[in-house]
């Protein structure tokens, strides 16, 4: 153990402030070197981390002499896997407290085990601390997906505490200036402020209708909030967004709340957001114009509009097209000149530079090259489900698309993808997925439908938008219906095993770290965070909503390993041994069971690489084996001999397969 000295000075001369002289330290605790000491803005207080002493490890004990043993215990608040991952960051565990330069030899402690996560307010010249606990409801994360948290509000001189909220499910923001706690609780679905000096409590949105949380939420779980936008000048107001629109409440609960965009927004299915022009300045006016980024959810347009907050007029559209970053713009301090970038599906990422929107000026072009290739475009689509739902997606086409001839269709999902149209994706290797610019530019068409879910049927809900967009875009006469793959990552490789057992409209498909056994994935580990796998099923993006013992007919609904008789695919799985989210023992249970069936099934391991591929080699030689299976199912292409006659592990590192053998037919 280091043991660290804290000095502190008004002149030349150092003054040493020793560990013992510090009237309030606790037994056995001492100054941290894992937190730097900060002043408060006002210079009146230092901040800085205690932490206890830690245990010495005996080190003239004969290590083989003793096992090495992980204890689980039901008591434990975290399961051993996740302390085991923490560990380090547990040891460096840093409790914020506080010096009151006025009398520097007194510290008070903050944070203790009980509070062990405190923030300073208002850079530290607030009298008050906000903090946090979750102690209470550590066991219960392992199921419970809302994360709860208790709140308080210390007071920096005496360090005591006042419970702010309790069990909360949603966050505590305090206001820029300090005089105000404003926070969401999800399962009420309001908005209350909390005054620190007067400790009232104000219920914000009471007597609003609108909807302050995700309205398409389909998850059996606390639908998040849409959030804070701003702060205005003085902590008078808050900012709140719904799916559109802004509201602005008044904190201390005197006036009525008034829609600042004036329902423009859900008028014309806009999403509006304030810019944060300069990242020090923390509020704003309610009576000088700002600028709201503006995303269009039906054309997927994005832009910038101008509004005065206490006019609560419709916003002035500024400009709107079809590229994407111009509402992520920056302002020059002391000039009205603006920088942003702007992309699109055609076009990379570049700077511009205005004074008035109305005329701009492209200051970077980063990627010139891009003329001497073939490119595309994306186009939305729209089509109604088996189930009768709305369905949105988008299809991507090569840059000289002929409608007269017969594409082949490779079907990338992953929830909801349709805001990316007009997002630029470079044509580099990806992670794990297809890479839509690279099969477009090779005569391929990409679709890639939205899905919403039904809460217990995840399964049925990708049948219902992925299998009827694929039936709706195989009516134009430039699809070659009999072409078709499928092809997702993850949830989307879920998806994909899923669909092979229960139709055969696809030539190939392509799954990457899928879960295809929920019985046995339910009771696994995260390991790349240790955490354990329950909360998933039951609460988020898996969507079963109950434990495997209320309803295991649905995790066996949801499972293609007891399906996979059914598959008629070619399919080709992707799951690393040192996948962090997905066991890849899930990989290996649908290899061996296709296997068994004598089903053509492939399976690549990259050695020690995560749930998405993180070394450039291996990326690198990911999209070339896919590129060769796409193109041997959808345009009967040689296969290559990787998947004609494997590669034995005696030519591992000597032959990786790519050759192709002209010798076998399809």
């Amino acid at each position: 153990n280091k043991t660290y000295h804290l000095y502190y000075t008004t002149t030349v001369n150092q003054q040493e402030i020793k560990k013992t002289e510090l009237v309030g330290l606790k037994k056995d605790w001492q100054v941290s070197e894992n937190r730097l000491p900060k002043f408060s803005k006002d210079g009146n207080a230092l901040f800085l981390g205690l932490a206890p002493k830690l245990a010495e490890k005996d080190t003239t004990l004969i290590a083989e002499d003793h096992a090495k043993v992980d204890v689980w215990s039901y008591k434990d608040d975290f399961i051993q896997p996740q302390q085991l991952k923490n560990a380090d960051r547990e040891k460096k565990r840093t409790y914020l407290s506080v010096i009151d330069l006025s009398n520097p030899t007194k510290i008070t402690q903050l944070a203790d085990f009980d509070v062990n996560q405190v923030e300073m307010i208002n850079e530290g010249n607030s009298p008050f601390a906000l903090g946090t606990s979750d102690n209470a409801y550590r066991v219960s994360a392992q199921w419970d997906a809302t994360r709860r948290r208790d709140y308080y509000i210390i007071n920096t001189k005496t360090g005591q505490r006042e419970n702010l909220v309790s069990g909360l499910v949603g966050k505590v923001e305090i206001s820029p200036n300090g005089k105000f706690a404003v926070y969401y609780n999800g399962e009420t679905a309001l908005w209350s402020s909390y005054n620190l000096t007067t400790k009232e409590t104000k219920v914000l949105n009471k007597k609003v209708k609108v909807k302050f949380y995700d309205e398409e939420n389909d998850s059996p779980t606390v639908a998040q909030e849409y959030g804070i936008a701003y702060f205005t000048d003085n902590d008078n107001t808050v900012l709140i967004k719904d799916r559109y629109d802004i509201w602005e409440f008044d904190l201390a609960g005197d006036r009525k709340p008034e829609n600042m965009t004036n329902g423009f927004g859900r008028k014309h299915k806009i999403t509006f957001d304030i810019n944060q022009l300069n990242e020090d300045v923390k509020t704003v006016n309610r009576d000088q114009p700002i600028f709201l980024g503006a995303f269009n959810n039906e054309n997927k347009q994005s832009g910038v509009f101008q509004t005065i907050i206490s006019k609560s007029k419709n916003p002035e559209e500024i400009t709107m097209s079809d590229t994407w970053g111009a509402q992520n713009m920056k302002k020059a301090l002391n000039a009205d000149e603006y920088i942003y970038t702007k992309e699109s599906f055609q076009n990379s990422p570049d700077v511009y530079v205005t004074s008035n929107f109305k005329e701009e000026k492209k200051v970077s072009a980063i990627n010139h090259q891009q003329k001497d290739y073939s490119w595309g475009k994306g186009e939305l689509v729209n089509w109604k489900t088996y189930s009768g739902k709305d369905a949105t997606g988008v299809v991507y086409k090569p840059e000289n698309f002929d409608p007269t001839k017969k594409y082949p269709v490779i079907v990338y999902f992953y929830e909801k993808l349709s805001d990316n149209l007009n997002r630029y994706q470079a044509p580099a290797p990806t992670p794990s997925r297809i890479n839509h610019t690279y099969f477009v530019s090779n005569d391929y068409i990409v679709f890639t439908p939205d899905i919403s879910y039904t809460i217990g049927y995840p399964g049925k809900s990708a049948e219902d938008y992925i299998n009827s967009g694929v039936e709706a875009l195989k009516k134009n006469t430039w699809i070659n219906g009999d072409k078709i793959a499928i092809q997702g990552q993850s949830w989307g490789g879920y998806q994909v095993a899923h669909l092979i057992t229960v139709t055969n409209m696809y030539a190939a498909a392509w799954t990457g770290a899928p879960v295809v056994n929920m019985t046995s994935a339910y009771g696994g580990i995260r390991w790349g965070t240790g955490m354990s796998r329950q909360f998933q099923y039951e609460q988020t993006q898996s969507r079963i909503g109950k434990t495997l013992w209320e309803a295991p007919e649905l995790y066996i609904e949801n499972s293609p390993l007891f399906k996979m008789p059914n598959v008629q695919t070619p399919v080709v799985i992707m799951h690393n041994d040192e996948d962090g989210a997905v066991p890849w023992y899930q990989g290996i249970e649908m290899f061996m069971a296709l296997r068994r069936l004598q089903k053509p099934v492939w399976m690549l391991n990259y050695n020690g690489d995560d749930h998405n591929l993180l070394k450039r080699a291996n990326k690198n030689d990911i999209q070339q084996r896919q590129q060769q299976f796409f193109d041997h199912y959808l345009k009967d292409k040689p296969a290559p001999k990787w998947m004609t006659e494997g590669v034995p592990a005696t030519m591992k590192g000597i032959d990786w397969g790519f050759d192709l053998d002209e010798s076998k037919d399809k």
